[in-house]
């Protein structure tokens, strides 16, 4: 466990002291993970909550959309994809065995301007597309050499190019020191071994969450909070969930929030997903590694087209800052 977190750790360090913008160097507003060959997360360093829970879909997507190589570096920012809001850009790089993508690397950090209708890209927006430029899963690198066609596109569209080049190139710079650690790992103790740990770090994750949701009595506990508004409509946004404890499981039901909104505080299902995966890790005093363990007791049920589960194309911006935060208070409550 603490070679694994020690290189999402490391990673991290090279993302915030190579980054070029304050808003990754100094705010540190990035996270790193480790991931199977699934895109579960196996371990992570200790940074943003309401990325790292979100970013196996993101993962995943990227498996799902790409075709991955030996040196390729995969990008994507979008909030349908696993995104958690468009300033937030997530890079995937596969660490490769014996031909076979084994592990992946990735990283998540908020570029403080990808476009859209004003600056930051944090508008008042009615539509994702006036927050920024939408970028699905595609290589960014490809064999170890930077698309520059692609590169070019992305930095015409934002409005401090200079600087979104540099924290992308910290970007890669972390996922590659990611892939360097865990390839001196493999070369010491052997991929079998490595996969045995991931596999019984995710079996002890899951082991005492479970042991901790018996603590609990069972029973259906409810509660309710509301943002002011949306920043459009002024009418409240009310935030209902019924967490049902039975035994060692969990059903987090959102059932009753309100439909989504036209302005951008609904959020994704990915930010719903970290929101709850927070609050239940909270709940365990053990000091657990932080994985997709955390999943297996859980059901959450949150209603497709709700602000806690917004379908495309409604703006995202303000779920991962605002929403995220009042699901988690809700559940807490």
């Amino acid at each position: 466990k603490n070679v694994f977190v020690s290189i999402a750790e490391e990673m991290a360090a090279v993302l915030g002291r190579t980054a070029l913008s304050p808003n990754i160097k100094e705010r540190k507003d990035f996270s790193c993970a480790l991931f199977d060959a699934r895109g579960e997360t196996f371990a992570q360093g200790s940074h943003i909550p309401v990325h790292l829970g979100a970013m196996p879909l993101s993962v995943q997507a990227a498996l799902g959309a790409v075709r991955f190589e030996d040196g390729d570096l995969v990008l994507l920012n979008d909030p349908y994809r696993g995104g958690s809001h468009l300033p937030d850009v997530t890079c995937v790089s596969p660490v490769f065995v014996g031909g076979q993508p084994l592990f992946f690397v990735a990283n998540r950090a908020h570029h403080s301007d990808v476009g859209g209708m004003t600056p930051g890209s944090m508008p008042l927006a009615v539509e994702i597309f006036q927050e920024g430029l939408i970028i699905p899963p595609l290589k960014l690198v490809k064999r170890g050499r930077v698309d520059e066609d692609v590169l070019r596109l992305i930095l015409a569209n934002v409005r401090t190019p200079d600087e979104r080049k540099g924290d992308l190139l910290a970007q890669m710079a972390a996922n590659d020191k990611g892939r360097q650690r865990l390839e001196e790992t493999i070369a010491k103790h052997g991929p079998a071994k490595l996969l045995r740990a991931t596999a019984v770090m995710r079996d002890y994750t899951e082991r005492v969450l479970r042991a901790s949701l018996r603590r609990i009595p069972d029973g259906v506990y409810r509660f309710a909070d509301r943002l002011d508004d949306d920043g459009i409509g002024g009418a409240p946004v009310d935030i209902r969930v019924a967490v049902a404890i039975r035994g060692e499981r969990a059903v987090v039901d959102f059932a009753g929030s309100s439909p989504q909104v036209a302005g951008g505080v609904n959020a994704n299902l990915a930010v719903t997903f970290s929101a709850v995966l927070y609050v239940f890790r909270s709940l365990v005093e053990e000091d657990i590694p932080f994985n997709t363990g955390l999943m297996k007791p859980l059901l959450i049920k949150a209603p497709r087209g709700s602000v806690v589960n917004a379908v495309f194309p409604a703006a995202t911006a303000g779920g991962n800052v605002e929403t995220s935060q009042r699901i988690v208070d809700a559940v807490l409550g």
